[in-house]
């Protein structure tokens, strides 16, 4: 997915999953952001060589399909949480401005009696970012910005690492991902512990893909479109999503700030899995750097109030909210994710906040995977011309579950029931994308014969780095350890010697996968003048240099 030298890790890979890639956006398409503006577009376009083929009038679905497909799906939820243990999740479906369907199933948390019920919150992951695009078409319809305005005209403080990218780069670029950040830039940083304004301040040391001819799945790059579309109106993120999307849609149990889901008392725990059907509570999942692109918690009865507003083109309970030309630019391609690998076979599209696709009537699909590995999995996925959306919100780690459902459920309003074994089929593809993290060097198996390590006073002291911050190495214990992090809250990690001057170090966070690598220098006056840690060196910059 990354078309740079770096390989995305697996938490990219599982939100990234059918998600678009680069290639400039037609101007028709990105200066759709009021009505005014949409029809100055059509009637400057020159004429077209053929005829435009007659756009689908009639839908092919009705309510007694939609109903068929209804009864089929408890069993498709009760089959996944049977066959996995899946502590809770909750499903809406909302069909022509109506919510048909809203229910929860299983427990907030395993081991405690509350019951998941469709008012129970979840950390919502990605599926922030369509929420996220939704704010912003809201003040793109305000007029107070547009699509196309380069992101440095609202926040001076922006930039990238290179001066044309920083001066060009615009909102829509950054939503769709083909700004040319790698997959992943500032994730490592967020798992430290650093705050947003730190990780944007530093998204100008990471190494650029090309500039509008790359999709790289960039989680702060969409953050920063969010922060400048809230500076623009002066208020912070948090509070601009509050005004222009929750409070209009009575929205009162989402939030984009993690102490609001820590505080409802109806809440869902995150949970990774044990093996054997088990899982536990194990860990707490702070996302307010990345808030617009993966901090928001909701529930399924207030989704499903944003999801009649997208089927209704951004009008809910026969009021305007959002400009329908400023959220119709969100659901088209404005990146391609996955190129057709065939003459006959499809590509796969982002828009911005959304993965956009078509089927064999042509029709447009819009969805969007939400992905913890520290325990959370969500999913939503819309049929826009036939009005039927379906939202699914779990509380475990990452297995394909939601994706499934949502799947599924489509699935049977189409064919009458499901043609393909979707829980299967996205559970392979999941376990394939965890084969695929793991790390290079096997730091678990020791070298047979392998070489001893200096004294520890060779690799303690301060090494400098300009991304990350200090790292210290102390002694501790007569054990070795290294500190790094936000100043004031540095993380300890214990070193395990692995190779004459090589230790290992469990790594942490969102994008853990195990023991990693720290290698320092050959000691020449006695001290070693430098350490790499490979683990946070995948674009270039995990090299710390002795200060003192």
């Amino acid at each position: 997915m990354d078309n740079g030298s770096v390989s995305p890790n697996r938490r990219t890979l599982l939100k990234a999953a059918g998600m678009g890639a680069a290639g400039v956006a037609g101007l028709p398409v990105l200066s759709a952001c009021t009505g005014a503006s949409a029809q100055l577009a059509a009637s400057s376009a020159p004429a077209a060589l053929l005829p435009a083929p007659p756009q689908q009038v009639e839908p092919l679905l009705d309510r007694a399909k939609v109903d068929n497909a209804l009864a089929k799906l408890e069993g498709l939820i009760q089959e996944a949480m049977g066959s996995t243990g899946l502590p809770g999740m909750a499903v809406a479906v909302v069909y022509r401005d109506e919510v048909l369907y809203s229910n929860g199933f299983g427990v907030r948390e395993v081991g405690k009696p509350g019951e998941v019920t469709p008012d129970t919150v979840f950390q919502v992951a990605s599926v922030s970012k369509p929420l996220a695009s939704t704010v912003v078409a809201g003040i793109v319809g305000q007029e107070v910005i547009t699509w196309t305005d380069p992101v440095i005209e609202h926040n001076k403080s922006f930039a990238l690492n290179d001066e044309y990218v920083t001066r060009n780069a615009t909102f829509a670029d950054l939503m769709s991902h083909h700004s040319g950040l790698k997959t992943g830039s500032g994730d490592l940083l967020e798992d430290l512990g650093f705050d947003r304004a730190y990780i944007l301040s530093h998204l100008n040391q990471e190494p650029l893909d090309t500039f509008r001819a790359s999709y790289n799945y960039s989680n702060f790059g969409f953050t920063e479109a969010g922060q400048a579309a809230a500076d623009a109106m002066q208020m912070s993120w948090e509070d601009l999503a509050d005004e222009v999307l929750f409070r209009k849609l009575g929205m009162s149990a989402s939030s984009y700030r993690y102490a609001d889901y820590e505080r409802a008392s109806n809440r869902a725990t995150i949970h990774v899995p044990l093996g054997n059907k088990e899982w536990a509570a194990k860990y707490r999942r702070i996302a307010d750097s990345e808030a617009p692109a993966g901090g928001a918690s909701s529930s399924v009865r207030d989704l499903a109030q944003w999801l009649r507003l997208q089927l209704g083109n951004g009008s809910y309970e026969g009021q305007p909210v959002i400009d329908p030309a400023a959220l119709q630019t969100t659901r088209v391609p404005h990146s391609v994710s996955g190129p057709a690998q065939a003459p006959a076979a499809r590509s796969r599209f982002y828009g911005l906040g959304w993965n956009v696709s078509y089927d064999d009537q042509g029709r447009v699909q819009l969805g969007h995977s939400g992905a913890f590995n520290l325990g959370a999995a969500t999913a939503v996925s819309m049929l826009p011309g036939e009005q039927l959306a379906i939202v699914a919100l779990t509380n475990g780690r990452p297995q394909g579950i939601p994706e499934a459902i949502c799947a599924g459920f489509l699935d049977a309003a189409q064919h009458g029931s499901p043609t393909v074994d979707w829980l299967t089929f996205a559970a392979d593809a999941f376990r394939r994308i965890d084969e695929s993290d793991k790390p290079e060097v096997d730091y678990t198996k020791l070298p047979p014969s392998p070489s001893p390590a200096g004294p520890n006073s060779a690799y303690t002291g301060t090494y400098d780095n300009p991304y990350y911050g200090p790292l210290v190495v102390l002694e501790e214990g007569g054990k070795l350890a290294m500190r790094m992090g936000p100043a004031g809250s540095p993380t300890s990690f214990p070193l395990t010697h692995f190779d004459g001057d090589t230790f290992s170090f469990e790594t942490i966070g969102e994008n853990a996968n195990g023991l990693a690598g720290a290698l320092f220098a050959g000691a020449g006056n006695g001290s070693s003048p430098s350490v790499t840690l490979d683990f946070y060196d995948r674009t270039g910059l995990g090299t710390f240099t002795r200060a003192s």
